[in-house]
């Protein structure tokens, strides 16, 4: 591995326009599954400006059946979409979530589609569609995360904190923060160039206002990143175009799905392609780089190694995976190999099967909304949510390699 070198990842808020539909998609995941745990959804969202629009199929229990709408379902769709814009922020003539036009193009689901995923006979519940996954995980930061994503992530959740508190009334809802790190020994020593673009307030864009949001975002930056990274050499890009009045989906359309990168490992580790927000757990582009991450936290957790890359694959209909691949890119303690078996030997991850998989992990709940914004990863496992970020497999790996 290459030991000096620079790295930039890059986060967006909560307000970005992609985030903002992928928080409403996985609001309507977790409507969903809070009616009916085995529900299934695929929930597009797209954004622009004073409109919002669903589009996807669905199956649930007691809401949608037989090609029907339950009573009141409808209403209940268009108030959780509207409570989520409102819980951004967003009330701006652009983009306000009271007077917003919503479309509902939500349908049935493929019948053909769902023969091949629900167990039937001698069949177990097989996945949700075709595809590869990939989880990740390194020593360089508490969580087990990439440096540079980690505290690209952290600089605005703190922003968005001070937002909603009041603490910053300047701030609007769309921000995008990147931190570029130079890495010694394979280690993070110091941070280079940091990008801070946030919607603000009119006039934040001259004089004595505009000194009073780069100081704040400075300040900012020296909270969240390590001291030891900071220097007088880092270099500073804030609202490096200017003004930044207009945002969010009234700026820029958004649409579910785009942002993948900020939402895994910020180009530290593969993607396999699949996005993870408005869909179910049955699809294994969600539920199977949840625990492809599990393990990966989990290895690096028990000490064998510093960074790990797992791969899982499947195909549609097929309920046991693939393949399995570990790569602890020569920094594994024991052989790759003998991770791979050991993974495979451990009677609670029932396979890897998908169902095994929304088992083990307790995933058939309404916990998705929080994943929607600020990265699916990194985050504390806390009251039934991010259970993928436990790393109580620590021991049953290390048995399993004894």
């Amino acid at each position: 591995m290459r030991q000096t070198y620079l790295f930039t990842s890059e986060s967006v808020s909560e307000g970005h326009p992609d985030k903002v539909s992928d928080q409403i998609s996985d609001a309507i995941v977790d409507l969903f599954l809070s009616k009916d745990p085995e529900a299934r959804v695929a929930c597009e969202t797209l954004t622009t400006t004073q409109l919002v629009v669903l589009a996807g199929e669905i199956r649930c229990k007691g809401v949608y059946e037989n090609g029907e709408w339950a009573p009141g379902a409808l209403d209940e769709i268009e108030k959780t979409v509207r409570q989520t814009v409102k819980d951004i922020g967003y009330e701006q003539a652009g983009f306000h979530w009271e007077t917003l036009k919503f479309e509902n193009h939500l349908h049935g689901q493929s019948a053909h589609i769902a023969q091949g995923v629900d167990a039937s006979g001698n069949k177990d519940e097989g996945a949700g569609d075709q595809g590869i996954m990939f989880g990740f995980a390194c020593d360089e930061t508490p969580d087990l995360m990439p440096a540079t994503l980690y505290y690209s992530h952290k600089i605005l959740e703190r922003m968005a904190a001070d937002r909603h508190s009041g603490a910053a009334p300047f701030l609007e809802p769309d921000t995008k923060s990147q931190v570029t790190l130079r890495f010694e020994n394979g280690k993070p020593v110091a941070a280079t160039a940091i990008v801070v673009s946030t919607q603000h307030a009119k006039g934040y864009d001259e004089g004595e206002k505009e000194a009073r949001l780069h100081a704040y975002v400075k300040k900012v930056v020296a909270d969240v990143l390590p001291a030891e990274l900071l220097s007088d050499e880092t270099e500073y890009h804030i609202n490096p175009t200017g003004s930044f009045e207009i945002g969010g989906p009234d700026g820029d359309a958004g649409l579910t799905g785009r942002k993948i990168i900020v939402d895994t490992y910020g180009g530290a580790a593969p993607h396999g392609g699949g996005a993870f927000s408005g869909k179910d757990p049955t699809k294994v582009d969600r539920s199977a780089a949840y625990i492809s991450r599990y393990l990966a936290k989990n290895i690096v957790a028990a000490g064998l190694a510093k960074r790990c890359t797992i791969q899982l694959a499947y195909a549609i209909g097929v309920s046991k995976p693939l393949s399995l691949y570990v790569d602890t890119h020569g920094t594994g303690t024991v052989g790759d190999d003998r991770i791979e078996q050991a993974i495979q030997s451990i009677d609670k991850l029932g396979g890897l099967t998908p169902r095994a998989i929304r088992t083990h992990l307790g995933l058939n709940k309404p916990i998705y909304r929080k994943t929607a914004a600020y990265g699916h990863f990194g985050r504390k496992a806390e009251g039934g949510f991010f259970p993928w970020e436990k790393t109580d497999l620590v021991e049953d790996l290390k048995a399993a390699l004894a």
